[in-house]
């Protein structure tokens, strides 16, 4: 990531909305630099693609104010819209027309004036030039996710929204996505990305989590784990699912979660939870302090949060 300073790409305060009364993304602030990779990572439902969305110039916030690559969110839509790659969920391309068709399409849609140049260079960027005859339908899902990478770029983008870019796609592809969201960003685009996958939120300059349309933490991947304030245990022996409930039972433990053959033990009070260990475990099962790690982080913080449509 470029450490140059520069204005923030994404820069709002604030920012609410609400769909038939349950409000969905609650009052989110949050700054993008420029070329920064930002991880944005929250359960199905909490809010991400919405405020996504906010972002970019499709939907209108109820409340809130910002800029997004120096245009006000509010007012100047149609100029952020210009300016911004958006990937969706749902690949939308259409699979009757080969790849090529496919980004000549994209490219009308966004009156390039080098139309075939654009194309060849999306194309040869994302490693798509020896199947561009080839008609999307028949493409495995790594290679329709280069296909909607590549429609992204075509009008050279300041801003990469990704949502959910990976989910489906085999680990292989996955590693190769991420190459080049890097090489992006090393380039000097911002990229904002979603996921579920705790490796790719590793991968991020920074990252926010969000729940239920709050926003719950955000900074670097350390940042972020030192800021909850976990104390993690790592528990062997014995029947897990006994000891799981056992655990679970005790005011002093958060979460007890299975991990390969043992169990990863969370709480706030290391003390409390090494007196609850000593009543409610076996001799033979031993407890070993360990660093907390991301996932441990966000299912404590999943725990926290309030359900906006309970």
């Amino acid at each position: 990531m470029s450490t140059t300073q520069h204005a923030p790409i994404i820069d709002v305060t604030g920012i609410t909305k609400s769909f038939d009364e349950k409000v969905v993304v609650h009052e989110i602030a949050m700054q993008v630099l420029p070329g920064e990779i930002y991880g944005f990572l929250g359960p199905n439902g909490s809010g991400k693609t919405t405020f996504l969305r906010m972002l970019c110039g499709l939907l209108r916030p109820d409340r809130g104010s910002g800029t997004c690559l120096g245009f006000d969110i509010l007012t100047q839509a149609l100029e952020i819209k210009r300016r911004v790659g958006y990937m969706t969920q749902r690949f939308s391309y259409y699979e009757d027309l080969s790849l090529r068709e496919n980004l000549d399409f994209v490219a009308r849609m966004y009156g390039l004036a080098q139309r075939r140049q654009a194309v060849d260079a999306s194309l040869e960027r994302l490693g798509l030039a020896g199947r561009q005859k080839q008609l999307a339908g028949e493409l495995s899902g790594g290679w329709k996710q280069r296909l909607a990478l590549a429609a992204c770029l075509l009008h050279q983008p300041s801003l990469l929204l990704l949502d959910e870019p990976t989910a489906g796609v085999d680990p292989s592809a996955r590693r190769e996505f991420w190459e080049e969201i890097h090489g992006l960003a090393a380039d000097g685009l911002t990229v904002m990305i979603t996921t579920h996958y705790m490796d790719e939120a590793e991968r991020c300059h920074r990252l926010a989590y969000i729940a239920y349309g709050r926003l719950m933490a955000q900074g670097t991947v350390q940042e972020v784990i030192d800021g909850a304030g976990l104390v993690t245990y790592q528990i062997a022996g014995g029947s897990q699912p006994a000891t799981s409930a056992k655990l679970r039972s005790s005011p002093a433990i958060a979460q007890a979660v299975a991990f390969g053959n043992s169990l990863h033990v969370s709480g706030h009070d290391r003390a409390a939870m090494e007196a609850a260990f000593r009543e409610l475990l076996t001799p033979e099962q031993t407890w070993t302090p360990q660093p907390s790690e991301l996932e441990d982080v966000f299912i404590s913080l999943m725990k926290q949060a309030e359900d906006n449509f309970r």
